[in-house]
């Protein structure tokens, strides 16, 4: 659960989460309580409470510890602790009069000798070895897991919590049935060189130190505030009218959701006013059976015999077609009631099937259209062209035919183009060309679709005949 408190920085990081600074919400670990009392005054400051709740790995533990250093903490503050054979470093939690609320409700003694101490705020060098310790607690994870297996033991490793001075880790498990891990122990201590703790935990505790997005999309419950589990079952789902769906009513740990028992309460208050014993009905038409109770609108629905249809009844109807079975009356009819929205019926828009009405046959004239007018004109294009779309040579500067003969052309007349013939100009000489210096003979010119298709020198139209003589 992000803080909403928490500005970020220029440097990019929340300014109160992790170690970034302090966390006036506390919501960057789990299980967080908010100190209601915190702004309580007191009269006397010896009758103050002197325990504070501690919290380990992010809310996943805590403990109550004696304050005797004399010193006040805030919520947030990291603090050295007791610890085995060691010490241990852990966050505030909960201080003031909130504290006992908590012993109270855990049932812990608030002046138990048992208690152990906070020994000093946590300065720079306590915080590092903490900080080396917890980098330590991925890998042995994955060795311990590896151990496990090989061993064959019916058992799977959740987490490591390994203390900051790592003379200590506990690993928690969960089992279905009991483990002999004793050979496992003297692994983990040879290995890690640390004094082994082995803690079995359910899988409602092992789903809640994992955490995760429900289908309600929140985090868990048990993640964030709840950590005491009651018992589910189908009865509560029964009592809700809900399907019974092993896979809908069942969380991420395997279980049934604990959601289930937070409105049960109110359900079963709820249907206290509904009739007992009122499963089925004696009716002209057959016997009814009671299929569903609807707390919200005080209705009881009953299905007949060899009908589909449900009927809605009131709460005094059921009472009243009780009593008659009672005394031997078989009624008629059940008069169901008429249930009627509220809001009004939307009506929904008429679509009309258009499949085959619609034509294309326009589109389709245009486009050959284009195309016989392109075959006749021919277009411009920057690439090769069709022979049709040249115009015939006609003058010295005019270019021959881009035909699969590029010789010198023949002495026969003209060939006469789409357009009018051209009288205008007079006739060219029959005789061979005078040589130009300025372009290769015919023989040698390079193929036309290398040539830019805007290199020419005549004023003329590009499409069709020229109406006069070319002009050098």
């Amino acid at each position: 659960m992000g803080c909403g408190s928490c500005g970020t920085g220029s440097t990019g990081k929340p300014g109160g989460c992790q170690s970034n600074g302090g966390c006036s919400t506390g919501g960057c670990n789990r299980l967080n309580v908010h100190d209601w009392l915190r702004d309580l005054p007191i009269d006397d400051a010896e009758s103050q409470c002197k325990v504070l709740e501690i919290s380990f790995k992010q809310g996943s533990r805590k403990e109550f510890y004696r304050n005797l250093t004399l010193q006040h903490f805030d919520k947030g503050d990291y603090v050295t602790v007791e610890g085995v054979n060691g010490f241990d470093v852990g966050e505030v939690s909960i201080t003031g009069e909130l504290v006992r609320v908590q012993m109270k409700k855990r049932g812990v003694d608030e002046f138990s000798s048992e208690m152990k101490k906070i020994l000093r705020p946590s300065n720079e060098r306590d915080v590092e070895v903490f900080k080396i310790s917890k980098s330590r607690e991925a890998e042995m994870l994955a060795k311990s897991r590896a151990h496990a297996i090989v061993l064959k033991l019916a058992m799977k490793l959740s987490e490591i919590e390994l203390q900051a001075d790592g003379k200590k880790a506990t690993f928690f498990y969960t089992a279905d049935d009991r483990v002999d891990f004793r050979e496992l122990i003297r692994i983990f201590a040879g290995e890690f060189k640390v004094k082994v703790e082995m803690r079995q935990i359910g899988i409602r505790q092992e789903a809640a130190k994992l955490g995760g997005i429900g289908s309600c999309g929140r985090e868990l419950c048990c993640s964030t505030w709840l950590h005491d589990f009651k018992s589910v079952n189908t009865t509560a789902a029964r009592y809700q009218n809900l399907s019974i769906n092993q896979t809908k009513l069942s969380g991420q740990c395997g279980r049934l959701k604990c959601c289930l028992n937070f409105e049960l309460d109110t359900y079963l208050d709820a249907l206290q006013g509904f009739p007992d014993y009122a499963d089925t009905l004696q009716t002209q038409m057959g016997q009814a059976f009671l299929i569903k109770k609807d707390i919200f609108k005080n209705l009881m629905w009953y299905t007949l015999p060899n009908n589909t249809k449900h009927f809605p009844l009131t709460i005094d109807r059921v009472k009243e077609i009780k009593n008659l079975n009672k005394q031997g009356i078989i009624v008629d009819e059940l008069e169901a009631v008429e249930l009627t929205n509220g809001k009004p019926k939307e009506v929904e828009p008429d679509f009309v099937d258009v499949v085959g009405q619609i034509s294309l046959r326009s589109l389709e004239k245009n486009d050959r259209r284009r195309r016989d007018q392109q075959r006749n004109n021919g277009p411009r294009q920057e690439g090769n062209r069709p022979q049709q779309n040249f115009r015939p040579n006609n003058g010295p500067n005019n270019r021959p035919n881009d035909g699969p003969n590029n010789g010198p052309r023949p002495q026969g007349p003209r060939p006469q183009g789409p357009g009018p013939s051209r009288q205008q100009g007079p006739s060219r000489p029959q005789g061979p060309r005078p040589p130009q210096n300025s372009r290769p003979p015919q023989n040698e010119r390079p193929p036309q679709s290398n040539r830019p298709s805007n290199d020419r020198t005549n004023n003329g139209p590009s499409n069709g005949p020229a109406n006069g003589p070319s002009q050098n």
